[in-house]
């Protein structure tokens, strides 16, 4: 028998199950498991989804068509199926800049399963993530890397993404957000 290749398509609520997996494995590499608060339940109510049946048309811009985005689902996540399994997913959400006054996404994370990796799956989600941003007009596709993982900064290098070295990372998160929540209160 002869494997069909790889799919790409946008997630259904019945991959949840392999979304959070993936998540899992990547905080495990990123020696974080204890961070995941990603639960099958948090995941289905913050992901716009493809419906579970038949694809159905795609939009205006030649997009699949999903649930509509909003600000307590404002994520969406591509899937790579290979071997009858996921074995990779590209989480995203679109941002905006002002400079450009256009619209980009941010990927939020690639994960492809170790067993999987150095197979093209990476790039294959990147090139479907940057032809959605061209369709949509779009300004730019972004991301974040850890500064200590040098095989998927040099896979991003090759690929011709470059870093981003005069910007700082910032975030409020934990007990710090809701205390700056109620500075002026």
């Amino acid at each position: 028998m002869v494997d069909q290749p790889p799919s790409l398509r946008q997630a259904r609520r019945s991959d949840v199950p392999a979304i959070l997996a993936l998540i899992v494995e990547l905080a495990t590499y990123e020696k974080e498991p204890q961070s995941v608060e990603a639960t099958e339940e948090k995941l289905l109510a913050t992901i716009a989804f493809a419906p579970d049946a038949a694809p159905s048309s795609p939009d205006q811009n030649g997009l699949p068509v999903t649930e509509p985005i909003s600000p307590s689902r404002p994520a969406r996540c591509l899937i790579l199926e290979a071997h009858g399994r996921v074995v990779g997913i590209a989480l995203y959400f679109y941002n905006y800049s002002t400079w450009r006054a256009r619209p980009g996404i941010y990927l939020e994370d690639l994960i492809v399963t170790e067993s999987e990796r150095g197979k093209g799956h990476g790039k294959r989600l990147l090139v479907e993530l940057a032809k959605e941003v061209v369709k949509m007009g779009g300004g730019r596709l972004e991301w974040s890397v850890l500064n200590w993982n040098e095989p998927s900064i040099k896979f991003y290098r090759s690929i011709g993404a470059k870093s981003l070295d005069e910007w700082i990372g910032m975030r409020v998160d934990g007990d710090a957000l809701p205390k700056l929540a109620s500075l002026l209160d």
